[in-house]
């Protein structure tokens, strides 16, 4: 199964996007789907997660009251809806899936998308 990530491109500070992210085949389950972000020399950072029932949700601290994360389940897609953007989001945003329990960490999760570029100017 891959997941396939769609949405990033290039916004003016202030400004929105979406993300979406969905797996190669539309009957892969998973307990967790979740968004991280890889900035040149920064670790992956956590930004958000969902349940495969389309909550709980979590988000990043820096994150929090301006990303939204949903899920569409008829679609089998997530979305990461990014609003108020600030220059230092701008990254490769990845999605990925666990079957595990634990949604925060990177090393949980298996299932990984190729990566949106999300750039935001000043």
């Amino acid at each position: 199964v891959q997941l396939q990530a769609f949405g990033g491109g290039l916004v003016q500070a202030g400004g929105s996007l979406t993300l979406s992210c969905a797996p190669s085949e539309r009957t892969f389950t998973y307990n967790y789907m979740a968004w991280f972000r890889s900035a040149p020399g920064k670790e992956r950072e956590f930004i958000s997660a969902i349940a495969w029932r389309g909550s709980p949700t979590y988000y990043g601290n820096s994150r929090r009251g301006r990303f939204i994360v949903s899920r569409v389940n008829s679609k089998n897609t997530v979305y990461l809806q990014m609003n108020s953007l600030k220059p230092e989001d701008t990254g490769v945003y990845y999605c990925a899936a666990t079957t595990g329990t634990q949604y925060y960490s990177a090393a949980n999760y298996g299932y990984w998308g190729q990566g949106t570029l999300v750039t935001v100017s000043s």
